[in-house]
């Protein structure tokens, strides 16, 4: 070390370095108290670029279109380089783009697509950024050229090209991706047109640096041992090996044997001990692999792997005693049952490496058991006991069993066992261990100490299987298994298909699915349509499907309607879920078989016939072009009228013929079609043709109103004919004039009614009403309007101050006569409305003036209420008050007192009640 050379910790830090001096290759050595390593080498070089060779190159010549490389091949260098290109005299580089590149790798140029713009000369230029240094290659012309040859490939040692090679477009390059040693050889190229054919071979060397295949490992071995120690490495050329001790070459001698990557070195000593390193090199590279051996040699020592305390083993068991002293050289291994040395014999073996082995152990083997070990440095000892444990057994196994999904079992299982040995219990399911501490669905485990019992509820199809218990202890595992089949409902059959279908029947078959431990007795088929509810169960041939039936005739069935079928299986235990839907099938068509009900009509104009029916549904219609048939004749007649309604959703007819006479009896029969011909006709119904409306109006019409909400129409009855047209009632059309609400009602009365209350209108308004009369054929002219104002609301405000005196039977009331507003009615009179309790009949008494009496019998409590009479209607009831009992007010201790006093009173409770909302 000096001022040029120093060390930073492990780097050695070189100043001012030279190339005459300090280039070449250096290895660093690592040292401490158990020997020296050697590094790999490393090799320091200084950058530095030399100039192109001035020889001229070879023209490249491309087709338009076609992509192209330019070789720029650098000189001799060391370090990193940066290429660029120029053009022609441009002393500017070529700037990459979308057809441009140029590889910092390999210093290429590669351009897409040549253009004859791109046709000139090409320079490479090479910079060497540590050496501070540019050289400048001699131009390659690229030249453009219409005859473009043939290019392939082929190898000389008559080997296929390996299937992973790439071509370029033009096949002028050839890429062997992830170069393997097989790929190594003579390639030939062949270019070739119609002026002739050229031939160019080169040859691919396949190079590997060396790489570990087998390294050393670190060693312990004692004194008088053997070392053997290999190491291998691949590389091509195959590496030379060298072996080297604490950074020292190690050459062979009378103990050290060298062959290859092999080390052998006999009746080791102390002074063996050391870092050994294996080196691997060819010219590619030198590499090293490292380990420690280290020679050991002392007296027997059971400090660090002493003799197990406690050794526990159940009678009938075999035990085996380890005895594993660390010793170099290797002790030799003695033992003894308390004082007494220990012989081998049938039960008892002394096995190689120190080990004491008992087999079928007794009571009498439980003791303390010595072990002694001896080599030439010393002897040493250790003692541990033997302890001897009753066995484990499985007193109640589980068993098979045979049971019924939903039912909850208990498989039970059961033990005896050394009271001092803690038994674990675990259940396993078709070898998969139930984990009970989790709570799996289904599975409790229940049981003391002892008892492992394991409960299944509601027990499922997917529980049949083989039930594990396994017994363990710290000693031994046990355990006993049973098989478990759990019955269930059928599976859902599979495949139903529809063999054959007509108008009315279908053909069907299926396969069954699982019988879930349980055989199928019975099939049962099911159809759905658009207009069904849900699936229904249908007729079959044979009318009972056993359980080893898996065909079936649908019958019964509707034509032109859409099907599905599906198949349920039942079994003793129950009926199980119904199989996928057969595929959506449309059944034949045939001539529809149901007619038309609820033949009706009448009404309509002169000189019609209406006629209506209800329609047939959709699935009763069995084909295509549905319609009715309408068939009719006058009462009397043998000749009958037919005519056809093709529309499906039709339920009224109009017959139109001038001949008709207003109200004529018609025998009417409806039928029906499709394409597949005509069907069924209805039994003969009577309808009458259609007549004119009224044609005379209402006279004599008069309005009076009864009160603010209320008014009575009046009108006097038509006297009809044939002539005027059949009256069969009248309307009540009325309205207001205020042309804001625009309001207008209408009521119908039938026959000969001719007044009509009509409710609910507003106060104080003026109401104009007109009537006409009607029949089928419509409403004939209205009567000219009357009007009428409705009465003023009646008075809102309710009877107050209200005062009671009773005497025995009579009870007196007085009262505050009410005022009214001026768009109220005038008070006419009160009435006062009475009635034992809230569930009896109310009675009323009707008075002018503003006081009353009533001799009722008080054996329960009153309750009253005033309200007032105007012509408006009745006003505002007063709030109710509640009269108690004769007996009541005895009982309370109430006094009789004079009016003057009672109404006081009176009016003292109303303020009361007044300033607090209190329930009376």
């Amino acid at each position: 070390m000096s001022y040029h050379y120093r060390l930073d910790g492990g780097n050695l830090a070189i100043s001012s370095p030279r190339t005459d001096q300090d280039i070449g290759m250096y290895q660093c050595l690592a040292t401490n108290t158990l020997g020296t390593i050697l590094s790999r080498k490393a090799k320091l070089q200084f950058a530095y670029i030399e100039d192109f060779e001035t020889k001229t190159r070879s023209a490249v010549s491309v087709r338009e279109g076609q992509g192209v490389v330019l070789l720029c091949g650098p000189p001799p260098h060391f370090g990193d380089l940066f290429y660029a290109w120029t053009f022609n005299d441009n002393p500017l580089y070529v700037q990459e783009d979308n057809r441009r590149f140029v590889s910092q790798e390999t210093g290429n140029l590669y351009i897409a697509k040549v253009e004859p713009s791109d046709v000139g000369n090409y320079t490479c230029f090479v910079t060497n950024k540590e050496a501070q240094r540019s050289v400048q290659g001699p131009p390659t012309p690229l030249v453009q050229r219409t005859d473009v040859p043939d290019i392939s490939w082929r190898r000389l040692d008559g080997n296929p090209l390996p299937g992973k090679v790439k071509y370029s477009k033009s096949q002028a390059i050839l890429e062997i991706p992830n170069f393997q040693q097989e790929d190594e050889g003579f390639y030939e190229c062949i270019a070739g047109n119609l002026r002739g054919r050229n031939l160019a071979k080169g040859q691919l060397i396949f190079y590997a640096p060396p790489e570990w295949e087998q390294k050393i490992q670190n060693t312990y071995l004692s004194i008088h041992d053997n070392l053997f120690w290999e190491c291998k490495a691949s590389g091509k050329p195959n590496p030379l090996y060298t072996w080297l001790k604490n950074g020292e070459r190690l050459n062979p001698e009378e103990r050290i044997q060298i062959e290859n990557g092999t080390l052998v070195i006999t009746m080791l000593n102390v002074s063996d001990s050391g870092v050994y390193q294996c080196a691997a090199e060819n010219k590619y590279q030198i590499i090293y692999a490292n380990a420690e051996l280290r020679v050991l040699a002392s007296a027997p020592d059971f400090s660090k792997n002493p003799i197990k305390k406690n050794s526990v083993v159940q009678v009938g068991g075999d035990i085996t005693i380890e005895c594993k002293p660390n010793a170099f050289p290797r002790a030799t291994i003695s033992w003894k049952r308390g004082m007494e040395s220990l012989r081998q014999s049938k039960r008892v073996f002394l096995s190689e490496d120190g080990s004491l082995k008992i087999y079928n152990v007794t009571r009498s083997d439980a003791g303390s058991y010595t072990c002694l070990a001896t080599n030439q440095f010393g002897v040493a000892k250790n003692t541990g006991s033997l302890v001897v444990k009753e066995r484990t057994v499985i007193t109640i196994p589980p068993s098979k069993m045979d049971v019924t999904v939903g039912e909850s079992i208990v498989l039970p299982c059961q033990v005896s066992h050394d009271p001092s040995i803690e038994v674990v219990f675990i259940w396993s399911f078709n070898g998969d261990v139930i984990d009970l501490k989790k709570g799996v669905a289904h599975f409790e485990r229940i049981g003391g100490e002892s008892v492992g019992d394991l409960m299944i509820r509601n027990i499922q199809l997917n529980h049949s299987g083989k039930y594990l218990c396994t017994v363990k202890t710290t000693l031994e595992s046990l355990s006993a298994v049973a098989d478990i089949i759990v019955r269930g409902p059928p599976g859902p059959p599979e495949d139903v298909r529809v063999e054959h279908i007509s108008s009315t029947t279908s053909q069907l078959s299926w396969r069954p699915g699982s019988d879930n431990n349980s055989p199928i007795q019975i099939f049962t088929v099911q159809a759905r349509t658009p207009f069904s509810v849900g699936w229904q169960a249908v007729s079959t041939v044979p009318e009972i499907l056993s359980g080893k039936t898996y065909n079936a005739t649908v019958v019964g069935l509707s034509p032109w309607v859409e099907y599905e079928f599906r198949v349920v299986a039942g079994n003793s235990i129950g009926i199980g879920e119904p199989s996928k839907a057969s595929e959506l099938l449309r059944t034949k068509a045939s001539v529809p078989v149901v007619a038309p009900t609820n033949i009706n009509g009448g009404g309509g104009s002169r000189s019609e016939l209406v006629i209506t029916w209800e329609s047939i549904p959709e699935e009763l219609q069995n084909g295509e072009e549905f319609g009715y048939i309408i068939m009719l004749r006058p009462v009397g007649s043998t000749a009958w009228t037919k005519e056809r309604v093709p529309s499906v959703e039709s339920s009224r007819f109009v017959y139109r013929n001038e001949s008709i006479t207003p109200l004529s009896p018609f025998e009417v029969k409806v039928g029906v079609y499709n394409n597949e011909g005509e069907g069924s006709l209805s039994t003969v119904s009577i309808v009458y043709s259609g007549e004119d409306e009224p044609q005379l109006a209402p006279r004599g019409t008069s309005v009076q109103s009864f009160s603010a909400s209320e008014m009575e129409v009046s009108w006097n009855a038509i006297a009809w004919n044939r002539n005027t047209g059949r009256v069969l009632g009248y309307e009540v059309l009325y309205w207001t004039d205020d042309s804001k609400e625009s309001m207008i009602g209408k009521i119908r009365v039938s026959g000969n009614v001719t007044t009509k209350n009509i409710t609910g209108l507003k106060a104080n308004t003026i109401y104009f009403a007109s009537v006409r009369a009607y029949n089928t054929a419509g409403a004939g002219p209205s009567s000219p309007p009357v009007n009428v104002t409705t009465k003023k609301s009646p008075p809102s405000q309710p009877p107050a101050n209200i005062a009671w005196k009773l005497t025995n039977s009579k009870l007196c009331l007085n009262w505050e006569h009410v005022k009214t507003m001026e768009n109220e009615s005038e008070v006419l009179g009160y009435k006062i409305l009475y009635r034992q309790n809230r569930q009896s009949k109310t009675h009323i008494l009707e008075t002018n003036n503003t006081s009353a009496e009533l001799l009722v019998p008080f054996e329960e409590d009153y309750l009253i209420e005033i309200r007032t009479v105007s012509d408006g209607g009745d006003g505002s009831s007063s709030e109710e008050i509640r009269i108690p009992k004769m007996s009541s007010l005895s009982s309370r201790g109430i006094p009789a007192l004079e009016p003057s006093t009672y109404f006081l009173s009176v009016v003292i409770i109303f303020y009361c009640f007044t300033t607090q909302p209190l329930t009376r």
